[in-house]
């Protein structure tokens, strides 16, 4: 019975997040159109991606030291009413007049700053309530919540923005704040708060003991870094997705091609969620990597809506298989009162991926492969006779070559001694 409540408190966290994710994602898609029409540049929208998660991921540490000082029911609500405070300035300029590229960038990353305080206190918390058997199918969840920005974001935006602009669209995003503090303030009621480190403990003590908790276990460092290649392709996907496809379709198509190619995440999350997984969780982490490069290579193929559509949708359907087999063999080797920290160290490792892919997507999508494959470009006498010539098309290239490069990392991987050694104990 402990056990059904303590999960029915995950489950009322993980419906505010899930809230929180779909306006989210309402902005990161209306902001990244917007951008993109304005400037008429891969390299504008990459930076204005990169504005919203660097501050998140690099301070991310220390929120992992707060969340293990203090409440971190009470970290998740402080780090949601204060990041609402971005938004507000990003709507305030746009009702004042049109906005510049700086000044957009400056409300994200004012946001971004405060989920510093939110994810490593949010991870902690399922580790918190739920015992070592629910571990895998509240992963599972959590990654259904996050999937939302992709699945459910871009359809619902691309429709919203033929009938209202994108001020209204920022407005419904900042309400979901309010109902994720809601929320965590209704299971923040019912649980005990601890204060699991001395306050007098300095910062860089904390973070040592949460790397010395990391590293203790050889494997979860390497598994860590291993996640940290794959957001670096993953992040050129959701960098350059848009770019790659508006120059051949309309924005309420991009809408319905993102968010269909999300359900895929959606299955793959449900099955998760629903049969969980028993041990074997290598084979699956290796299984789901050389899928999801395989799918990857698919997208950048053609310029066919549909093959695109449903290569996005089977890739999407990987992740939720790679990310729960490397949190599940991660979190069962990390004692709880380190969660926290361990945590927000394990953040800015594995997502170190996605700040170096929206520093170089924009650059290598214009200066570099774009180029090659426009009339008369090196390439396009050659690879463009098999994935065609124009606007775009460079970036389809860089998702082939994207893409096999991880299956090769996904053959790598089950020969490692110490991953395996995970499995094992």
């Amino acid at each position: 019975m402990l056990n059904n409540k303590s999960f029915g408190n995950f489950m009322i966290i993980w419906m505010g997040e899930w809230i929180s994710s779909v306006g989210s994602g309402l902005t990161a898609f209306t902001l990244g159109v917007y951008v993109f029409q304005m400037t008429q540049t891969a390299s504008s929208v990459a930076l204005l991606t990169l504005c919203a998660f660097l501050p998140s991921i690099v301070l991310s540490p220390f929120g992992g030291v707060l969340a293990d000082r203090f409440d971190r029911r009470l970290m998740m609500i402080a780090g949601d009413l204060l990041s609402a405070f971005g938004l507000v300035y990003v709507l305030i300029i746009m009702l004042l007049g049109e906005p510049h590229l700086w000044q957009i960038c400056l409300g994200v990353t004012f946001s971004s700053i405060f989920v510093s305080l939110l994810e490593p206190a949010y991870k902690a918390t399922i580790t918190d309530l739920l015992t070592e058997e629910q571990f895998a199918k509240a992963s599972g969840l959590v990654q259904l919540a996050a999937s939302s920005k992709y699945l459910l974001s871009p359809i619902l935006a691309g429709i919203l923005l033929s009938f209202m602009d994108i001020k209204t669209i920022l407005l419904i995003d900042i309400s979901t704040f309010l109902v994720t503090v809601l929320a965590v303030m209704a299971v923040r009621r019912n649980l005990q708060t601890e204060h699991r480190v001395p306050t007098n403990q300095s910062f860089v003590k904390d973070l040592k003991e949460g790397w010395d908790a990391l590293i203790y276990t050889k494997g979860v460092l390497q598994l860590t870094i291993i996640l940290s290649v794959v957001t670096f392709y993953v992040g050129f996907l959701q960098t350059l997705y848009t770019p790659m496809l508006l120059p051949f379709t309309d924005t309420k198509t991009l809408g319905t091609v993102l968010s269909v190619s999300a359900i895929g995440m959606l299955l793959g999350s449900l099955i998760i969620g629903v049969f969980s997984i028993d041990r074997k969780y290598i084979k699956v982490l290796a299984l789901g990597l050389g899928f999801a490069g395989l799918f990857f290579s698919l997208v950048g193929l053609t310029t066919n809506v549909a093959f695109i559509t449903a290569a996005g949708f089977l890739f999407f359907a990987t992740l939720p298989f790679v990310n729960t087999s490397a949190d599940v063999m991660i979190r069962n080797h990390i004692p709880n009162d380190t969660q926290g920290r361990a945590w927000g160290i394990i953040g800015i490792l594995s997502q170190l991926g996605y700040v170096a892919a929206y520093a170089f997507a924009g650059i290598l999508a214009d200066q570099v492969f774009n180029p090659l494959l426009r009339e008369g470009g090196l390439l396009a006498s050659s690879v463009g006779k098999v994935i065609s010539t124009g606007e775009g098309r460079g970036i389809g290239l860089l998702f082939i070559i994207s893409g096999l490069l991880i299956i090769i990392m996904a053959f790598v991987i089950p020969r490692m001694k110490s991953i395996r050694c995970l499995e094992r104990e």
